[in-house]
This record gives C-alpha cells, sequence and structure tokens, in this order.
C-alpha cells in the first residue's frame, strides 16, 4: 500500500505494509542486493611521494594557511589549527592529473574529445571483468594482454558484457609504491590488438591497468589509438587479486575539473555477499569511530598521519 505526502511543497511517497522489492523500485534493490554486497577498494592512496613520471615531478602536501585577514579570527598566513581555529584543511600542490590511480578521459591526448568534466554521469556504475594475466606476467614481466588471452577468459567465463569496464590484472600493484619498481620497464602492458578487440568486437565502456601507462611500445601505441578514438581508460589499478572474474560492479568516482585532461578516481568493486573480500554497509558506517591515534601533522612525511 503507498501513500503520497506532501511536505513542503514536495511530493514524497510513502509504502506502507508488506511491499515487494519491485515495488521499491531501486530502494528494493539497494535492500537486497547492495545493503549486503562486499565492497573492495581498488584505489591507491595519494601521498606526495608515490611514482609518477618524471616529467610531471613530485606533489606536496602542505598545511592551509589563512589567504585574508580575518581580525581576530585569523591573520593572513596564519597556519588552520584544531587548537586556535577549531579544524585543519590541507594545502596540495598537484604537479600533475596523472597522478595515482586514475581515469584518463581522451582529451589527455586528443583536444577534440571530452574532457574529465564532460564525461557523462553513466560512467558511474558497470559491470566489472577482471582479465588475469598475472601467471604470464610472472614468466615475462613485460608481457602484454593478448587477443587470445581474452578469448580464453571467454571460454570459461563468457562472452564480455558490452558497455561493462575491463580491469587487466596483471599483479604489478603488489610492488606500489616503490619507485624504483614503478620505473622497470618493459612493464605488463595491454596489446593494441586487444584493445581493439575489447572496443570494436565488444563495445566495453573502458579498460584498466594496474601499471601508470597502457603499454611500453616506444610511441605509447595503445594509449595513443585509446585517446585519439574517443576512448577513456583507468591506470594505477589496485587490488585485483581481491575481486572475481566476473559477478561485479564497479562503482567510479572523480573530481570533475573543468577542461581536465586527467583525474584522479576512485575505484570500488561490489561484489556478491558470499564474497571473500571486501567490507559490507554496516551501522559503523554513521557515525564513523574514533581513533585512539589523533591526527597530527609529520614534518618529515609532509603529510597528516595518525
Amino acid at each position: 500500500m503507498t501513500n503520497k505526502i506532501i511536505l513542503a511543497g514536495v511530493a514524497v511517497l510513502c509504502v506502507s505494509g508488506a511491499a515487494s522489492a519491485e515495488d521499491l523500485g531501486l530502494w528494493g534493490a539497494y535492500q537486497d542486493i547492495f545493503k549486503g554486497a562486499k565492497y573492495v577498494d581498488l584505489t591507491h592512496v595519494i601521498t606526495p611521494t608515490i611514482p609518477v613520471w618524471p616529467g610531471f615531478g613530485d606533489s606536496t602536501f602542505s598545511r592551509a594557511k589563512a589567504g585574508a585577514d580575518l581580525g581576530d579570527y585569523a591573520s593572513e598566513g596564519d597556519t588552520y589549527t584544531y587548537d586556535k581555529h577549531g579544524f585543519v584543511a590541507t594545502s596540495y600542490l598537484l604537479k600533475t592529473d596523472q597522478l595515482g590511480t586514475q581515469l584518463d578521459p581522451p582529451a589527455h591526448w586528443a583536444p577534440e574529445y571530452p574532457t574529465i568534466d564532460e564525461l557523462p554521469a553513466t560512467y558511474t556504475l558497470r559491470p566489472l571483468v577482471v582479465i588475469p594475466m598475472q601467471d604470464q606476467v610472472a614468466e615475462d614481466f613485460g608481457y602484454a594482454l593478448q587477443v587470445s588471452d581474452i578469448e580464453a577468459f571467454e571460454s570459461e567465463h563468457g562472452t564480455i558484457p558490452e558497455g561493462s569496464v575491463v580491469f587487466v590484472r596483471s599483479d604489478w600493484s603488489k610492488g606500489w609504491p616503490d619507485k624504483e619498481f614503478a620505473a622497470r620497464t618493459p612493464f605488463p602492458g595491454v596489446g593494441l590488438d586487444a584493445l581493439k578487440f575489447l572496443h570494436e568486437e565488444r563495445h566495453i565502456l573502458f579498460h584498466g591497468h594496474e601499471p601508470l601507462d597502457t603499454d611500453a611500445t616506444p610511441n605509447l601505441e595503445g594509449e595513443y589509438w585509446l585517446m585519439h578514438n574517443g576512448y577513456a581508460q583507468a591506470e594505477g589499478v589496485a587490488n585485483l587479486d581481491q575481486v572475481p572474474p566476473t559477478g561485479c560492479l564497479v562503482s567510479i568516482g572523480y573530481p570533475k575539473f573543468k577542461g581536465g585532461a586527467g583525474g584522479y578516481a576512485r575505484y570500488v568493486a561490489i561484489c556478491p555477499a558470499d564474497w571473500t573480500y571486501g567490507v559490507t554497509i554496516s551501522a559503523a558506517d554513521a557515525p564513523l569511530p574514533k581513533s585512539e591515534k589523533p591526527l597530527h601533522w609529520d614534518d618529515e612525511l609532509g603529510m597528516r598521519v595518525r
């Protein structure tokens, strides 16, 4: 049984009685599926010292300061502190938008295609496919995913769904954040023919990989082809060993910088309730738990830690 009431001019649909999931629509799907699902973070933490292409250089974190004279509250240049101002904030000097776990829009290489703020909201939630090639990489560190790998995957798991996100597992991220390891080349890649197959034959939304580049070819042929054909990609993805090959969704979040040619991103795999890894929604999500180790600024690390 449903009742419609009006609160401050806003129509609110109230459901009473034993409503079915179908009656509740997406709310029913949340209660029946997403509330009990396992959530696995596939994202690296951004710090001032994580690996980055040397052409960009390291970023810097610092304590935010007052940008104007605020009378008795703060003088211009004062560092905001818990004791004096009741809060803290951070100033980030980020040398690039190609940092850590990323979502590259095609405008990264091709100005005629969308920037990060022009990507559609439909990128938010998609079926997730994880193609493993860690065994090949264990024998050949510079191995690149081939069409034959995709075909072998599909023979076992079925056809890759149209519109899905495909992440390629190499276990390269297990060496993160060692800068010497990250600079090792050739590194695990995704071959151009494999990229063309995924996009032109399976019509996926985009693919992702663990290293910070698509491939180790001299001219980055895979990334060039993707960007100049209107495709986005994920880079620096982590924890793919904690996600099954099929059966999960991926939630995608990223800041909306105007004209952004790259994007800091957060990917979260949403897996079945009986999956081994991940966390579930709980009452501890709000309010969040108090830590026994207060947050403080570490001058040596150049960031706040516990």
